[in-house]
């Protein structure tokens, strides 16, 4: 198994020699908003819209003292945007009052925020702090699974773990890049292309 690994990360090197986060951002508290945001949206959806809301309120102040309903206004295609919106409100105030505007590289505070779950501080804690946490989110879940690294049925808890039982610790935070680049991209949920692919050995997909 610890060969298979190997191909994999060779390959996603391969594949992705520069991976990064594809939400923008230039502050560290725009990051956790945009992946609080992109909960059962697309990146490029947020892009579109974090584009607009942050030029409108520039810093955590701004946001905390916002009106709900120009938030909406502003993300409202995204979807789930009342919940959402407060959210953005609720996350600014939080932050502004405890850390002064600024994200802190703490898990159990930033999952005490509103929307924001283990998921949302995986890619917040490596981005930020370049700590090895790898977030699961439905892309790495599916190519986990195809790649026989996880099970059908594995929550994305034990998927999480099962890639970092696998994989050095040191790799994990531009593994999870990669690996959510490998299934946008190429390990698509239909008709993925399967036909150039270096992993179709250990694909439990392609067999």
């Amino acid at each position: 198994m610890i060969g298979s690994m190997k191909v994999i990360s060779d390959y996603m090197d391969e594949l992705f020699p520069n991976p990064r986060c594809e939400l923008n951002y230039t502050k560290d508290y725009e990051l956790l908003l945009a992946t609080m945001l992109s909960a059962q949206t697309t990146d490029k959806r947020v892009n579109s819209v974090t584009e607009i809301l942050f030029k409108e309120y520039p810093s955590t102040k701004a946001l905390s003292k916002a009106n709900i309903n120009d938030i909406i206004k502003i993300i409202k295609p995204i979807g789930t945007f009342n919940k959402k919106a407060k959210n953005v409100i609720e996350i600014a105030k939080k932050i502004e009052e405890d850390y002064g505007g600024k994200v802190p590289n703490n898990r159990e505070y930033l999952e005490s925020l509103p929307g924001v779950g283990r998921k949302t501080t995986n890619v917040v804690l490596s981005n930020l702090f370049n700590e090895p946490c790898i977030a699961v989110d439905t892309h790495v879940a599916r190519v986990s699974i195809r790649l026989g690294i996880a099970k059908e049925g594995d929550t994305p808890l034990i998927i999480e773990q099962k890639l970092m039982k696998k994989f050095p610790k040191e790799s994990l935070a531009r593994l999870h890049h990669q690996l959510v680049l490998f299934g946008r991209y190429y390990c698509t949920a239909r008709n993925p292309k399967c036909e150039n692919c270096k992993l179709r050995d250990i694909c439990k997909f392609h067999s």
